[in-house]
């Protein structure tokens, strides 16, 4: 059920900031996307990602999209410092717990963190990728 209630949530911030979701097309993802939409009819912007997480995201790197990463990782820069986006751009949105891979951070033209205080070392997935939407689309 956390799938679809993500994928939802991640639907309906896309949906506000005009961006679209793009997921493996997988019949996981298709199920899931399916129940979560709490859009009714309105069909959101989803693209099907086929032939391999890292090969796609290497295409859309060559079709001049910029490609930030949500993660921990050394040399991010902080949610705050992130400038609305200029150009297309592509979130890179990993699992709660195991974060995006590290070959695919790799790929990445930048990479965020997101700052905490509290004793969690991070956020659920549909906030943290709300977030940085809302910040890359300028409305934050």
């Amino acid at each position: 059920m956390a799938y679809q209630a993500n994928l939802g949530t991640l639907q309906r911030t896309c949906d506000a900031v005009g961006a679209c979701l793009a997921v493996p097309d997988t019949p996981h993802y298709r199920s899931a996307l399916a129940t979560g939409n709490t859009l009714g009819r309105h069909q959101p912007c989803v693209h099907r990602v086929r032939g391999g997480k890292n090969a796609w995201v290497e295409r859309m790197r060559n079709q001049g999209w910029q490609v930030v990463a949500i993660e921990l990782a050394e040399g991010a820069i902080s949610l705050p410092r992130l400038q609305p986006a200029r150009q297309p751009t592509v979130v890179l949105l990993g699992h709660e717990h195991n974060g995006v891979p590290a070959d695919i951070v790799d790929l990445a033209d930048q990479c965020v963190e997101i700052p905490m205080c509290g004793v969690g070392s991070s956020l659920n997935v549909a906030v943290a990728g709300s977030l940085v939407l809302y910040r890359l689309a300028g409305m934050s």
